[in-house]
């Protein structure tokens, strides 16, 4: 980034901070905004390493009031949430390479053909599914003003402004600014699945209905121009699913009801949004000429044909929304009148496209009707494809419960042999399995009713179905045997999420013998999915032992896959750091092994990251270029095989790594008694984000707790523990049995390797030992803080070792936007959490009788704005 666009970043969010600091002082006073602004000076010299500063922080706001303290958490949240929109905005607009351009000139470079460029191109399948986990800290609302102020900065940038519209807007920045101000940032009750389903849906309205046509459009433009070719009329290169209202792993919000409603509000949501387009279109297409097959559908007397064609659509649509809205609302409704399917829209849309064609209007046919029709191919009339998660033991609960009912003994007592008899023989029986006089209890129950809304809607509206905690054959089976009893006609894909380090482990065997049964391989037709999990593997061995146990799980999945001709889509369950398998799409992408992309792309989208990727449509087409230029990079120069010594090398790190990680976390004793007191774990369970539970099991300790807050709970006193931990103390070791040339082999040559290590220098920019230190000062009682002081020389050392390795004077050196995005906030960041750390020893202070609601609005508010201030929530 030039020195001129970073100023220019920079003295946005000035001004902006300067209109919020205004809005407190027309509330609060004069006073207020000096003090804040006092703060914030502090903060900034604290965050430079002034201990003095540092010292001003803590004393200042031991002397404040509980309100007072609230006021300043707001205020600096306030500040952080207008630093990421101004940053936001600006990458949006930034000129940057673009990497398909890059791509292509490569290729021509190669010499590369058309014709393999255009088998690679028809490969192309992106498959991005959005979820709501880490869960968003952002409220509805405020993504609004969010939204709109964007638009507004956006537009200030113009040169073309005169004094009196830069007036308007500056004073409609003021309005936006005020409005976040004086609205609650923290929600006072959790969010439902629906409302988080609510949420996705308005990611595509207001983003990836744009962006979506408009990245095919130009992805379509660069082949024309590099090979001479055009993508197919029904080309869908990126489409998108979702988990939110099918999620139900843990979650008891998630129920069939709640399923129901979910899929009915994204088809109305659908309906609307093409009743938008082809509204449009009916205005557009007045034309009279038209080929013999429209006429022979409208009819001699219709003078403008292409309106008669499309109207009755429209008409179906208007029909579709209202009635799905009253059929919400209790009232009865002719359903057989809603769209059913995508050919009822492409159709009518296909015939007016050739007709145009035929007519010798192809630009008209190629505008906005063109866009209708890839809008109509990626997310169709259900918007988009809900998966369906559930735990394997609810599943086998069911045949458990149902065993025992049926006097023959207790499923769940059987060995996996039996199991897979028992399963073999029901799924190639005749007859119906459950009897109708059976009650099961309110868990099997709801099991049960979620296949049964499996069964009453249509295929398109589905995904696949996930299990999650999956490591033997017969929990795939039987979910494929309840699906098949509860009459779901088609053969819904069913994917086994291997999640922990020894269920990745086993993930080869249990493939292998699932596709050993004639039954299975059958029911399969030739397609399977499988789910890498990276956010319990690594929170279960460490990041390395993980990321190489999902590597090593992916390549003999792809062998096995290979080996019985069987096209293999490996879902990756990543999260947006490196603690849950995020990393860099491009670097993600390549470190893959070889051929594990051939069956297509399946990634999770998550919470913010789904806002900083897709929540503008700049951004959302960026982002999509990003992954398609990527993935057909993979395809056509594909990361290499690692070398044998690369990897045992990696092999015996992992090792090390697992052990190192699992020595602190699971076998000293010391660990969790410090974890609970040095991080707002505790205090997140109070936070109102998703509507999942912080723990998969309200009774359980720490095993129990699941990856998101574990991460989040670091995150917040910037030691980002997850994520480092017995990681360089492993590489260490390597280097000491006289390694260093066979690392520096693999970082120089080897993706995976690379990227690893990059990851780890970002993250060591984020982390920051000498707030991680004060958390303990404040926090931890002496006996413990020895803990601390050892996890802070590691994370040290872990520095020091990286840079060496990769050639730094400092981290982040390598990726100079990347420090420039983090030091934005770094500043706004220091006050919260100094002021998180003298709320959280005021709630500790109080017994148990005792409640004090402003703190806990304070701290919550806090937890909010560090989150935003790191870009991440876990």
């Amino acid at each position: 980034m030039s020195d001129a666009m970073e100023n220019q970043l920079r003295d946005t969010v000035r001004q902006l901070g300067s209109t919020l600091g205004t809005t407190i002082k027309d509330q609060l006073g004069e006073a207020w905004l000096e003090r804040i602004e006092t703060i914030r000076k502090a903060g900034r010299k604290s965050n430079q390493g002034e201990q003095e500063a540092t010292e001003q922080l803590q004393s200042l706001f031991s002397e404040l009031e509980n309100e007072q303290l609230l006021t300043v958490a707001r205020a600096f949240t306030q500040f952080l949430n207008l630093a990421n929109i101004v940053e936001q905005e600006h990458n949006s607009n930034a000129q940057i390479d673009d990497p398909m351009e890059a791509l292509l000139a490569r290729l021509e470079d190669m010499g590369f053909s058309q014709s393999s460029f255009a088998d690679t191109v028809a490969k192309l399948d992106i498959d991005l599914v959005l979820t709501a986990h880490p869960t968003e800290v952002y409220r509805r609302t405020f993504i609004h003003k969010y939204s709109e102020l964007t638009q507004c900065v956006k537009r200030m940038r113009s040169d073309e402004l005169s004094a009196v519209q830069r007036k308007s807007l500056e004073l409609r920045i003021a309005d936006l600014i005020t409005q976040a101000w004086h609205s609650e940032e923290v929600r006072a009750v959790r969010p439902t699945p629906v409302d988080e389903a609510q949420w996705g849906f308005a990611v595509i309205e207001n983003s990836l209905w744009e962006a979506v046509p408009d990245f095919i459009r130009e992805l379509d433009g660069k082949l024309q121009a590099q090979f001479g070719q055009s993508l197919p009329l029904d080309a869908s290169p990126v489409h998108f699913s979702s988990w939110m209202g099918g999620d139900r792993d843990g979650n008891p919000n998630v129920t069939a009801k709640v399923t129901q409603k979910v899929l009915l509000l994204a088809r109305k949501r659908a309906a609307r949004l093409f009743a938008d387009d082809i509204e449009r279109l009916v205005v557009e297409l007045s034309m009279t000429d038209c080929d013999d097959y429209v006429r022979s559908i409208v009819g001699e007397d219709a003078l403008e044909p292409y309106r008669a064609l499309l109207r009755p659509v429209w008409d179906q649509l208007i029909l579709t929304r209202d009635g799905i809205a009253s059929h919400l609302e209790g009232f009865p409704v002719d359903q057989e009148d809603w769209i059913q399917s995508d050919e009822e829209i492409l159709a009518p849309l296909m015939a007016c496209y050739n007709s145009l064609y035929a007519c010798g209007m192809s630009n008209v046919a190629d505008s906005l009707l063109l866009d209708t029709i890839r809008r109509a191919h990626c997310f169709g009339v259900h918007l988009l494809r809900l998966d369906v998660r559930q735990d394997s033991e609810r599943h086998a609960n069911v045949f458990g419960e149902l065993t025992r009912h049926l006097g023959i003994g207790d499923y769940n007592q059987w060995t996996e042999a039996d199991k897979q008899a028992f399963l073999l023989h029901e799924l190639n029986s005749k007859r119906p399995l459950f009897p109708t006089n059976w009650q099961p209890s309110a868990e099997v129950k709801e099991v049960i009713d979620t296949c049964k809304v499996i069964a009453q809607n249509n295929r398109e509206a589905f995904g696949i179905y996930i299990i999650s905690m999956a490591s033997l054959p017969s929990d795939v089976m039987a979910v494929q045997l309840l699906l098949q009893e509860m009459n779901v006609g088609w053969a819904m894909p069913v994917a086994p999420l291997f999640e922990t380090l020894d269920d990745l482990n086993n993930a080869p065997k249990v493939m292998s013998d699932l596709l050993a049964i004639d039954w299975y391989r059958g029911y399969i037709k030739g397609q399977q999915y499988v789910m890498i999990g990276y956010s319990d593997s690594a929170k279960d061995a460490g990041a390395l032992a993980a990321g190489w146990a999902q590597y090593e799980s992916q390549e003999a999945l792809v062998a096995i896959a290979q080996e019985n001709d069987i096209k293999l889509t490996l879902f990756h369950g990543r999260g947006g750091t490196i603690g849950r398998g995020g990393l860099p799409a491009h670097s993600a992408i390549l470190s893959q092994p070889p051929g594990s992309l051939d069956g297509g792309f399946r990634v999770t989208e998550q919470g913010e990251t789904i806002r900083y990727k897709f929540g503008m449509p700049a951004l959302a087409k960026r982002s999509l270029n990003l992954y398609a230029s990527a993935i057909l990079e993979a395809f056509i120069l594909p990361p290499p095989e690692p070398k044998p010594e690369w990897r045992q090398a990696i092999t015996d790190m992992a090792a090390d790594a697992r052990d190192n990680y699992r020595k602190v976390v699971r076998h000293d004793a010391d660990f969790v008694p410090y974890f609970r007191v040095a991080t707002p774990e505790q205090e997140l369970g109070k936070l109102p984000l998703g509507s999942r539970p912080a723990k998969r099991k309200p009774t359980g300790g720490i095993e129990s707790l699941r990856a998101i807050p574990w991460i989040f709970a670091w995150a917040q006193t910037r030691m980002v523990l997850p994520s480092w931990l017995g990681v360089m103390p492993a590489v260490q070791n390597a280097l000491d049995k006289g390694n260093e040339p066979l690392l520096q082999d693999m970082l120089a040559s080897w993706p995976f390797f690379r990227s690893r290590l990059s990851m780890l220098d970002m993250v060591f920019y984020k982390a920051d030992t000498r707030v991680g230190k004060a958390y303990d000062d404040k926090l931890v009682p002496a006996e413990l803080q020895h803990f601390g002081d050892k996890l802070r020389s590691e994370l040290t050392d872990s520095i020091a070792l990286l840079l060496k390795l990769l050639g730094q004077q400092e981290v982040m050196e390598s990726d100079p936007k990347g420090k420039q995005s983090m030091s934005i906030r770094a500043d706004y960041l220091q006050p919260l959490h100094y002021l998180q750390m003298e709320l959280l020893q005021r709630i500790r202070a109080l017994d148990d009788t005792q409640e004090d609601r402003t703190l806990e609005k304070a701290m919550m508010v806090t937890i909010t704005g560090i989150a935003v201030g790191m870009r991440n929530t876990g």
